[in-house]
């Protein structure tokens, strides 16, 4: 069985920034060297890998420049930024059946180089999944996520200003957080209403940073995280989801666009736990784009149909709200590493040691991306 048997008890990850001069191996290499030093774990213990299908490093690659011993297990998740919880549920069960004792998931991205972006490699004839999409104009993510929006605001009655407090709320955890890429960078709503458009009603502030870096975790079964110096996060409840209609950033033929596989994951996540959304002390909610955190509230139970974005300009996810999210700027202000930040920033609640730290938080939710398909993970503390 899964629940509280596995833990993350190392974290790492390098500076972020516009453009690092590393390449994308070298980056990974020092991630998960700084985790493995922060578990206080030998590199050739690691016996488990995981990773997203969009990384560029193969397996051997990382086991050979660090030194790693002989592997038992290795996996791919897709999806980009559904993938995160993903890859680490699916070595955390590696662990916990018995096939290996020391996982590493990492994620190292050269996101600065517009060339490695995936809507960059757009053919001239499309005919696969996409070809539903892309001949209306939707060519981009955030277009995608701009259709669902603008359908939310009209069917709910929201406007530009309501959207705006999940960019401004993030970029003030972000302003206390030294790391973050806006850490000195206020943003007011008055910046983001003149804000150039992006696709609207989506603005410059509420797509992901383009940003270079890497970030890793380490995971070992809880009995051998007890023996460990760092604080473990045991990792209490894992699902992953997708729903019948759901494709690649796109919802629109399924019976409700705005019904998406989060809610499959979110069902089967407390399904499978102790605790419900009402037990939650903080949240990391993926937001390549912002649409995806108030969709997200509403799909993990936070909220009621409809009401995410009356919920975000109260306060509800501020750090004094109902429900922080997104403590360390999220990828909307921190960096846009698909996702993996926000594991690492929920681990840290769980440790006590965010510069946006929740008193007493004791259950830490990290979602992945809304407008894939996706996983989530509860981490609980000791």
């Amino acid at each position: 069985m899964l629940k509280d048997s596995t833990a993350i008890v190392g974290i790492g990850q390098t500076e972020f920034a516009k453009r690092l001069e590393e390449s994308e191996l070298e980056l990974a290499c020092r991630a998960i060297n700084n985790a493995l030093e922060d578990a206080g774990i030998e590199a050739k213990e690691v016996d488990a890998l995981g990773s997203f299908t969009f990384e560029e490093n193969d397996e051997f690659e990382v086991a050979r420049n660090l030194g790693f011993g002989e592997l038992h297990f290795w996996s791919q998740a897709p999806y980009g930024g559904g993938a995160s919880c993903c890859a680490i549920g699916q070595v955390a069960l590696s662990i916990a059946s018995g096939i290996s004792e020391v996982g590493v998931v990492w994620r190292a991205r050269k996101r600065g180089d517009p060339k490695s972006r995936m809507w960059s490699h757009t053919e001239d004839k499309v005919d696969d999944h996409w070809k539903w999409s892309r001949p209306s104009g939707l060519v981009r993510p955030a277009d995608e996520s701009s259709m669902l929006m603008r359908r939310y605001m009209h069917q709910y009655g929201y406007t530009r200003e309501d959207l705006s407090f999940v960019a401004t709320t993030l970029r003030k955890y972000a302003n206390k957080n030294s790391v973050a890429y806006m850490c000195e960078k206020e943003l007011t709503q008055e910046d983001y209403m003149n804000a150039r458009m992006i696709s609207d009603p989506l603005c410059l502030y509420d797509n992901c940073l383009e940003s270079d870096g890497a970030i890793a975790v380490v995971l070992v079964s809880s009995k051998r995280a007890e023996k460990l110096d760092n604080k473990p996060a045991l990792i209490h409840s894992f699902s992953q989801g997708m729903s019948s209609e759901h494709q690649l950033m796109t919802d629109y033929h399924g019976k409700d666009p705005l019904k998406s596989s989060s809610y499959v994951t979110a069902e089967n996540l407390w399904k499978l736990s102790d605790y419900s959304p009402q037990d939650v002390d903080v949240a990391q909610i993926y937001d390549a784009f912002s649409p995806m955190i108030p969709f997200s509230l509403e799909a993990y139970g936070f909220c009621g149909e409809g009401k995410a974005l009356e919920f975000i300009s109260e306060g509800g996810i501020a750090e004094n709200g109902e429900i922080p999210v997104n403590t360390s700027g999220g990828s909307l202000s921190e960096v846009y590493l698909h996702g993996m930040n926000l594991v690492v920033e929920g681990v840290r609640q769980i440790r006590g040691v965010s510069t946006s730290q929740i008193a007493n938080a004791k259950v830490s939710l990290v979602t992945t991306c809304d407008a894939t398909p996706n996983g989530a993970i509860l981490f609980k503390g000791e």
